[in-house]
């Protein structure tokens, strides 16, 4: 596996540093998984602020629990310094699956904690309810919100990028059938019996559908962003920030005053591209 081929979140890229000062710090010779745990809860951003809150870890404690694997076999890693476990491989591995399963093109906090959960390997230092905690709040999509009262329209690519026509509906839903998912294309064909859909799309040089963007059409939500999705090869062009902006130009033209981001998987995206934070849980 090359490190080129794999892009990881600004977060992700913090939680692997600090993985190493803990595996440093510890003074063992090998990085080891409840290393990437404890990086994950020292960040205090994002979900894993949240979960730094709600669970009850003591370092000191689970410090002590360390193995000493200078016997074990260790291995190099394209993403580490320093020498790793197996297991760690194991892990990234992992997270690296999770994150194509779900169609996404960075690996970010929560696919490396799902991973460090469905692998078992820090299940010794986990409490049940700690490990419900986890799954719940770092694992799964999230709601978030942006104010939006004094917004201002940033620098995008307006370039084809416009609202739907309404005789476009079959050639969208089969963009978001074939790349995403019924659901998504269920909530966008009834958006189309609304006499102007706020869709916008996204084209390439040739015509073709890359990407859309929708707002106030799930479930009749008021001040709801989404769904928004952009085929797998035209990510990282900033497509899909300037389809979000498109959509909330609209919505502060319409008068709202905040955003509700649905299900926000990528979020990090949406704390960088609107300033958007999660919705805690309660």
């Amino acid at each position: 596996m090359s490190k080129s081929n794999i892009n990881f979140t600004n977060r992700m890229l913090s939680i692997l540093r600090d993985a190493e000062n803990e595996a440093q710090f510890s003074k063992l010779v090998v990085l080891q998984p409840i290393h990437l745990l404890l990086a994950c809860l020292n960040e205090k951003t994002g979900v894993l602020g949240e979960i730094s809150l709600k669970i009850n870890l003591d370092k000191t404690i689970l410090e002590a629990m360390m193995k000493d694997t200078s016997n074990q076999d260790q291995t190099k890693s394209v993403f580490f310094n320093m020498r790793v476990t197996k297991e760690v491989i194991n892990v990234m591995e992992v997270a690296i699956n999770y994150m194509k399963r779900y169609n996404q093109v960075y690996v970010n906090e929560g696919h490396l904690l799902k991973a460090l959960l469905s692998t078992n390997v820090v299940d010794s230092f986990l409490s049940d309810e700690n490990r419900k905690i986890i799954l719940s709040l770092g694992t799964t999509s999230r709601d978030m919100i942006t104010h939006i009262g004094n917004y201002i329209v940033p620098k995008v690519n307006t370039h084809l990028i416009r609202k739907v026509n309404k005789n476009e509906i079959i050639e969208l839903v089969h963009f978001i059938e074939k790349n995403f998912s019924n659901e998504w294309s269920k909530t966008i064909r009834e958006a189309f019996s609304l006499s102007k859909p706020p869709i916008f799309i996204a084209l390439d040089n040739n015509g073709d559908i890359v990407g859309f963007a929708a707002y106030d059409i799930y479930k009749n939500k008021k001040c709801y962003f989404g769904p928004m999705g952009v085929a797998l090869s035209n990510r990282v062009n900033g497509i899909g920030y300037s389809l979000l902006h498109h959509c909330l130009k609209d919505m502060s033209d319409i008068g709202y005053e905040y955003v509700i981001i649905g299900g926000a998987g990528p979020i990090e995206f949406y704390e960088k591209a609107c300033n958007a934070i999660v919705i805690p849980s309660i």
